[in-house]
Formats: structure tokens, C-alpha cells, sequence
């Protein structure tokens, strides 16, 4: 007859460890997803980063500490002030304070917004337009980028009332001479505009993305300092 020390290691304490497995995987604490090594930081307004070392859910998505954001909310009501004030690709290193577009040649060194009949905020149901030029820092990257290799990216918008709208690259269109496609959603969509020449080139690129969640921002991510300068 086995001994109760021998019963103790070959049957009890298998036992209790596949309940513990079972348990952690239960609450969420087990992973079977390899470690994903960090990207280089996106240039532009910086995020906390949060003082842990397991690895960050996603390579796209920089996390603020745990306890600094806000409560989420559902459904953000469709704010008639709401305005674009940052725009992020991770994936591409696009980091930029966004900015109402003037009147004459775009600004340097900030993407912009697009105001026109038919182009909307985040979150007011039609499309939203943000457009810059393809320089360094800027959003080159959109110029010099395979269009396979920039779908399913993600895409972050920061609003002014503090929220955060997040969208999926599903489509890259070069040499665009209208804003049509963007005029006729009649729903929520971002259109993301870059050059693709010299000044009066009339190409353009256009890129297109569907919208994925929105939640609550911390204040200081949606409000970057933005600094555009004249370049014309």
C-alpha cells in the first residue's frame, strides 16, 4: 500500500495545481500568447507609459497606467463642438496634433481637419476628413507604404471633449482628385489625405477606415500642444 506521503505527491498535488490552472485561466491571469517585442516610441505627444513589465496588449495601442483613465461611457453623445485635436498610426510612427485646415496652403508640422458640407466630427455619423503632407514626422508614411501592409492598422482620433476613437485602415487609394468618396458616407468613417508630388501635384492619396470602439480619453492625450507652422 502506497504511503501517505507517496498518495500526497502522485494524486493531491497534481490535483490542486490543475485546479489553480484552471482558476487563474478563469480569471484571465494565463496567456498563451507569445511576448511581442516593443516598437520603437511613435514620435509626437508622449503617453505615460504604465510601470509594469508583462507585455502590452497590443503593438498598435500605447495604454495608459492603470487608474488614470476615466470611466468609459457607452455612447458619447454626437457633440456639435466636438472636434478632432490628435491623430495616431503606431504602426507607422505617426504621432500629431490635429487642427483646424486654413484657408490657403496646409500647415507644417500638424495634421488637419477638413471643413466642408457633408464632412463630420468623430462619432457624428459621417466621415471625418484629416489630411497632411507627406513629409518627416508628418504623414509620409502613408505615401511610402504598401497599401496590404497599412490595412488593419489602427487608427487613433483624440476628440476635444476628451474621448478617443479608434478605426481600422481598410482601404488606400492613390492618385485621388476628389473628395466624393468621402462626401457620400452616410456613416461613420475616417478619411486620412497625404500629397503625393511636389506642390500642385493633384494626386493624392487617400486612406480609408471603419470605425472600431470609442472610450473615455485621459484629458492630457487628447489635448497635445500643437505648434503648425507656415510652409508655403
Amino acid at each position: 500500500m502506497a504511503s501517505l506521503g507517496e498518495r500526497i505527491r502522485t494524486r493531491v498535488l497534481p490535483a490542486l495545481l490543475t485546479a489553480s490552472g484552471v482558476t487563474l485561466l478563469a480569471a484571465g491571469l494565463l496567456s498563451y500568447i507569445p511576448p511581442v517585442t516593443a516598437e520603437p516610441a511613435p514620435s509626437g505627444p508622449s503617453v505615460t507609459a504604465s510601470p509594469t513589465t508583462a507585455p502590452t496588449p497590443s503593438p498598435l495601442i500605447t495604454l495608459p497606467p492603470l487608474g488614470s483613465m476615466p470611466p468609459p461611457s457607452a455612447s458619447p453623445s454626437a457633440d456639435p463642438d466636438r472636434v478632432a485635436t490628435r491623430v495616431r498610426i503606431a504602426a507607422l510612427d505617426i504621432d500629431m496634433p490635429v487642427v483646424a485646415g486654413p484657408a490657403g496652403y496646409p500647415f507644417c508640422d500638424v495634421a488637419m481637419y477638413l471643413e466642408a458640407d457633408g464632412l463630420k466630427q468623430p462619432g457624428q455619423g459621417a466621415a471625418t476628413y484629416l489630411f497632411g503632407h507627406a513629409r518627416t514626422g508628418m504623414f509620409l508614411p502613408l505615401l511610402e507604404t504598401p497599401e496590404e501592409r497599412q490595412r488593419g492598422m489602427v487608427v487613433e482620433v483624440w476628440t476635444s471633449d476628451d474621448y478617443k476613437f479608434l478605426y481600422e485602415i481598410v482601404d488606400v487609394r492613390r492618385a485621388q482628385i476628389t473628395l466624393d468618396g468621402a462626401l457620400a458616407a452616410d456613416s461613420e468613417e475616417l478619411w486620412l489625405q497625404t500629397s503625393e508630388g511636389p506642390k500642385g501635384t493633384k494626386g493624392k492619396t487617400q486612406v480609408i477606415a471603419e470605425p472600431l470602439s470609442v472610450e473615455r480619453a485621459v484629458p492630457a492625450d487628447a489635448h497635445p500642444i500643437a505648434k503648425p507652422i507656415d510652409c508655403s
